[in-house]
């Protein structure tokens, strides 16, 4: 029998208490309230086929009635807890060396019982991060094959359902189980995951469970718990993010302001939303992506910021009933007005719109809704149908708003600001729904492979170290964290440039080097110039076994001045460093204190790099500093060098 889930979840301290009072209030949202069932209930990773982590005490918590007397068996060993005044309760079990011999956990309380059988031990890793994760093995190089030769009973997956909340939750959003690897539980599941899993049974013959919690286009924000979210953004955030959890209208309207300012500092002192008029409209030329409006602007670059306008005319016995306004997908973000006053201000490529109108908002006559649409990666604009569009009168008809649109291109340059409850940039959404169910269940390490939504956010060190810190919180102190460093993406370069990307994977190698259970899997080498997704992920699951294992791989260590060249040394090289298909490696800068660099001669000499002088100043050395560099660097081991930046500093 399958146990019932339920994760034990507290308010993170450090929120104020005006914050902590108004998450009390709040609800969870954005998903369906989970089902009660039982009073015995287990937490949702402890269910049939799942895989303990070895070598940990193993900790069962679930609830039952208050005071409850609760006992639980695993295998042969006996436990008795009690149930708290919140019915709450802990068992803690002996560490267990691993095992293929499934065992059974039975927990009784008050003349119930639930049961999860066929445990196996091993060790426990958690994937997550956004779409590069997300991509299945299904699609993945020659994945159909790697999918029908996946059955293994020893390796099990585990898929966290996507939704998101605004507060943590004790359930997934809906039932998921452990599934043994197969063809049926492994296509669809994440592919550097699965292969991930996959090369550390082969190197160490035990079991291994694999939980997959990633979403694509998701930043880092969204996965961090409360005690981070607060730390990161302040208390009056997180008591934002409870109104919109209980009064959608007024949260909109508190953050309103921010995003006004915000388009009025872009724009001169322009505000569109009280005078509609000074701007200048045309007909929006279909109901479509902006991409499909050929002969405009947007038909070549579909990112920024557009206004959309349309009239409706209301009877005064319309005004007075409220309305609520469809306006079907926008792609990927929108802040919608009505009348000059915000109505809703919502993120999602898939989420249709429908804001609700009171009658203080509308009036007899004309009422105009304007809808400011911004988007920050390919097509964006309108991605419903256009019968999906529509206001509708509180008790009465339904007005179709399928045409009459006009548009009007905003002179920005920059993104808007982000509200608490954004379902790509919010705080926590994603944790609260996919990785607080989990509880506190051991494991071994989590696998991380994010950063292209973050590459122009700031503070991104800080916020990944709160989230790997809210992780060790959970599920250990000792928790390994692997990172993916990104993939080449992107426009090659001839010339020395500034890169958002590779300063991105500078900051990865930082956040890995800085961590002393942290490890870097750089993708540098493995990605497609033209597609933001590669699909070679085995290389990329195999990198992060290697550092699983605590194999060290490729990395920087300091750039040395010597007479008037510099020695660049790394550390995690096997077998010496080889450059591919030339003479010499390729790739590297100095720079000066202005940050002007140029391209430099280098040569291997074994494990380090001397780099010779060109004549020029130079305080730092770059490496693969591009969007979509080309490297040639690699150990024996075909590992590559990855991305950095460093100071030189002198012998």
């Amino acid at each position: 029998m399958k146990a019932l889930p339920l994760a034990v979840l507290t308010l993170a301290a450090g929120l104020s208490a005006p914050a902590l009072a108004a998450l009390a209030l709040a609800t969870p949202a954005l998903a369906a309230p989970a089902q009660v069932g039982p009073v015995l209930e287990l937490e949702a990773a402890w269910g049939d086929h799942a895989v303990i982590q070895r070598d940990r005490p193993i900790v069962v918590e679930g609830t039952a009635a208050p005071g409850a007397v609760v006992e639980g068996t695993l295998d042969d060993e006996r436990v008795i807890g009690e149930a708290d005044r919140k019915g709450r309760f802990s068992l803690q079990f002996k560490a267990r060396p691993a095992s293929a011999t499934g065992v059974t956990l039975t927990v009784r309380a008050d003349g119930e019982a639930v049961r999860a059988a066929d445990l196996l031990v091993g060790d426990v890793w958690l994937c997550s991060g956004q779409s590069n994760m997300e991509f299945p093995l299904s699609r993945a190089l020659n994945g159909g094959m790697e999918a029908a030769f996946s059955t293994d009973p020893a390796l099990r997956l585990l898929q966290a359902p996507k939704a998101l909340g605004y507060l943590p939750d004790r359930h997934f959003a809906k039932p998921t189980a452990w599934a043994a690897a197969a063809p049926a539980s492994a296509q669809d599941f994440s592919a550097v995951c699965y292969f991930m899993a996959r090369e550390l049974r082969r190197a160490r013959g035990v079991p291994v469970g694999a939980i997959h919690a990633s979403w694509g286009g998701s930043k880092v924000t969204p996965w961090l718990d409360p005690q981070a979210g607060a730390a990161i953004s302040g208390p009056g955030e997180m008591a934002l993010l409870a109104l919109f959890a209980r009064d959608r209208m007024a949260a909109v309207t508190q953050f309103a302001p921010r995003w006004q300012d915000w388009y009025a500092q872009g724009t001169g002192g322009t505000k569109p939303w009280a005078a509609p008029d000074a701007l200048e409209w045309q007909a929006v030329p279909a109901m479509s992506g902006w991409r499909a409006w050929t002969g405009t602007p947007l038909a070549a670059k579909a990112t920024g910021t557009v206004w959309l306008r349309r009239q409706v005319t209301l009877s005064a016995a319309q005004a007075r009933a409220g309305a609520t306004l469809a306006l079907g997908v926008l792609d990927d973000m929108d802040m919608t007005f009505v009348n000059g006053r915000a109505v809703g201000n919502t993120f999602g490529w898939d989420e249709e719109r429908a804001y609700r109108l009171p009658p203080a908002f509308l009036k007899a006559g004309v009422n105009e809704i304007l809808v400011a649409v911004t988007n920050t990666f390919d097509n964006g604009g309108f991605a419903s149908p256009a019968d999906k569009l529509a206001l509708t009168v509180d008790g009465g008809e339904r007005i179709a708003l399928g045409d009459g649109w006009r548009y009007a291109i905003a002179p920005l340059s920059s993104y808007p600001p982000r509200p608490p409850w954004d379902a790509n940039a919010g705080i926590g959404l994603m944790h609260n729904r996919m990785i607080a169910p989990l509880g506190r269940f051991a494991m071994e390490g989590v696998a991380w492979y994010q950063g292209e939504s973050d590459v122009d956010t700031p503070d991104y060190e800080r916020r990944m170290q709160a989230m790997i810190a809210g992780w060790r919180a959970r599920f250990g102190q000792g928790l390994k964290v692997g990172i993916v460093q990104l993939a080449n993406y992107g426009q090659p370069a001839s010339a020395p440039t500034r890169s958002d990307w590779a300063h991105m994977r500078d900051e990865q190698r930082r956040i890995a080097a800085g961590d002393p259970a942290g490890f870097l899997a750089s993708a540098i080498d493995l990605g497609e110039r033209t597609d933001i997704h590669p699909a070679n992920k085995l290389l990329v699951g195999q990198r992060l076994a290697l550092g699983a294992q605590g194999k060290a791989m490729p990395m920087p260590v300091a750039a040395v001045r010597e007479g008037d060249a510099v020695r660049v040394r790394f550390k995690g090289v096997e077998g010496g460093l080889h450059a591919w298909s030339a003479a010499a490696p390729i790739g590297f800068e100095l720079c000066d204190a202005a940050d002007a660099c140029r391209f430099a001669a280098a040569n291997v000499d074994g494990d380090t790099v001397v780099l010779a002088s060109d004549g020029q100043a130079v305080v730092k050395v770059r490496y693969a500093w591009a969007d979509s560099p080309v490297v040639n660097l690699f150990d024996a081991r075909a590992l590559p060098v990855p991305g950095f930046e460093l100071a030189v500093t002198e012998n």
